[in-house]
């Protein structure tokens, strides 16, 4: 495989990813619509495309035309394009299935009926399919795994955060596997399930090999600052320049699994260059829980500032409680192992950010909108 389309690959995993192709002997080619709640106002693309002689298609994934223009002669796609604001995916339902959904099926219709000779496809999943995730009883125990469903807005609202036992007894989360239950908990989750299985089934039904990256929360250099409905660091950085209070959702304690999209970009590479397709699903992670206050502080440390975080009470309606990967099959089908760890990683961030505009801090207005939606109590 030579030719490799790389959809939504302008954004911010793109721009690690597509280099580092080139630099491996990779033709990309990056189909992108340049949407302004991720690039802003420029409607031109990255400067860093030119400088690496990619081929660059302006256009949306959802155009028939424009897929069956840009698959001629492909070998290989790694489908990034998405929406992917959990908050924001519960009120712009029609859109998150357009772009999420109908446009992988889309993709696939042309692959099919136009016979692309593609070798290899590999998708850009969420562990948000996940929905809450797989928990215990008790610490020492390994077998018996318990999978709460979604948490109920009633639950929410009385600040029942965690999910309990039959007893009462608060549940131990622990590192998530790919063949635990799924259970959206979004319709952002849900139609990266939906993507999930329409590039399974066609694919096995055509003979075409692929791969399911599961990602968890992707951070790094190049993250959009203009989005203010995903990227927690993104957003809280541009609080934390403007010296203003980082308000922190339910208790604080609520975890997640950071993983530098250097290592997702290494991943994407691992499955691209492995002999034989990897024709599963697997977890793209540290294998590490981190508190989002303790996200919080690190990250205002960075910047060299004292925290100043406000435990809300507030919630989301579709946020899960915990989230961690367990990254056996990463290391080993794709015989891959995260680098960057978080303090590094974090560092890494703090230093581009200072590099880049002050952005307008967004957050209340998104905030808002999901008030008044009443999806945010």
């Amino acid at each position: 495989m030579k030719k490799i389309l790389v959809t939504g690959g302008a954004g911010f995993i793109g721009s690690h990813l597509c280099p580092l192709l080139e630099q491996n002997g990779f033709k990309v080619t990056i189909l992108d619509n340049l949407s302004p709640q991720i690039h802003g106002d420029s409607q031109q693309p990255p400067s860093w495309i030119s400088k690496y002689n990619i081929h660059f298609v302006e256009g949306s994934v959802t155009d028939r035309p424009t897929l069956e223009s840009v698959l001629v002669n492909v070998d290989g796609i790694i489908h990034l394009a998405a929406e992917t604001g959990t908050g924001q995916s519960m009120y712009e339902i029609e859109k998150y299935n357009l772009v999420n959904s109908q446009a992988t099926a889309l993709m696939l219709d042309v692959i099919t009926n136009k016979k692309i000779p593609v070798k290899r496809i590999l998708l850009a999943s969420s562990r948000s399919v996940y929905g809450e995730g797989a928990y215990v009883r008790e610490a020492q125990e390994s077998s018996s795994r318990i999978f709460p469903r979604p948490r109920l807005p009633e639950e929410l609202a009385n600040h029942q955060w965690t999910a309990k036992d039959a007893s009462g007894k608060d549940l131990i989360p622990v590192p998530t596997r790919e063949d635990d239950k799924i259970q959206p908990a979004s319709i952002y989750a849900s139609t990266k399930y939906a993507q999930e299985d329409l590039i399974a089934i066609c694919c096995e039904s055509l003979g075409i090999g692929y791969g399911i990256l599961r990602l968890q929360n992707v951070y790094g250099e190049g993250q959009s600052l203009n989005n203010p409905y995903t990227g927690i660091l993104s957003i809280f950085s541009t609080r934390v320049r403007m010296d203003k209070h980082l308000p922190i959702f339910e208790d604080g304690l609520e975890t997640r699994d950071f993983v530098h999209v250097s290592d997702v970009a290494g991943a994407f590479l691992s499955a691209l260059k492995r002999g034989e397709a990897p024709n599963t699903i697997i977890n793209v992670g540290t294998g590490q829980f981190t508190t989002v206050v303790d996200i919080a502080e690190q990250l205002t440390r960075a910047f060299d500032k004292e925290p100043d975080i406000r435990v809300t009470g507030q919630y989301r309606v579709g946020d899960i409680r915990h989230n961690c990967a367990d990254i056996t099959r990463l290391k080993e089908v794709l015989n891959y192992t995260p680098k960057v760890s978080l303090e590094e990683g974090m560092k890494r961030f703090v230093d581009w950010v200072h590099t880049q505009p002050l952005p307008e801090d967004k957050l209340d207005k998104a905030n808002q909108e999901l008030k008044d939606k009443n999806l945010m109590g």
